[in-house]
Order: C-alpha cells, then sequence, then structure tokens
C-alpha cells in the first residue's frame, strides 16, 4: 500500500484564502477538547488553520 503523502499547508494554492466554516467549527471543537482557547477569534487563513488543527489534534490525543 502507498505510503501518504500530504502537501505542507503553506504551499496550498488556496492557502492564504480565508478559514472555511467547517475549519472553524472543527477548531472550536478541537480547542475545547485540548482546553484551549478558541483560536477562531483570530483571522485565520485556510492553511494556518490546518496546522492548528494538527497541532489541536495532537494536544487533544486524537491524532
Amino acid at each position: 500500500m502507498a505510503d501518504k503523502i500530504e502537501k505542507d499547508p503553506r504551499s496550498w494554492v488556496s492557502g492564504d484564502d480565508p478559514i472555511t466554516d467547517a475549519q472553524a467549527s472543527y477548531l472550536k471543537t478541537l480547542s475545547d477538547q485540548a482546553g484551549r482557547p478558541d483560536p477562531t477569534d483570530e483571522a485565520l487563513t485556510k492553511a494556518e488553520a490546518s496546522e492548528l488543527i494538527d497541532e489541536m489534534r495532537r494536544a487533544a490525543s486524537l491524532g
């Protein structure tokens, strides 16, 4: 089976676009689970949100 290849969010064509509603909702849930402040109060890009999701998943022991 082929290894999963992940593209760095900072190199995404749409990485500078604003955070999506789905990302914001997931980040809010993850921040609650990780016991961290809601990061969606800040203006985030899709790439920044993706990186925060990865970080929050690790903090919440989900990934």
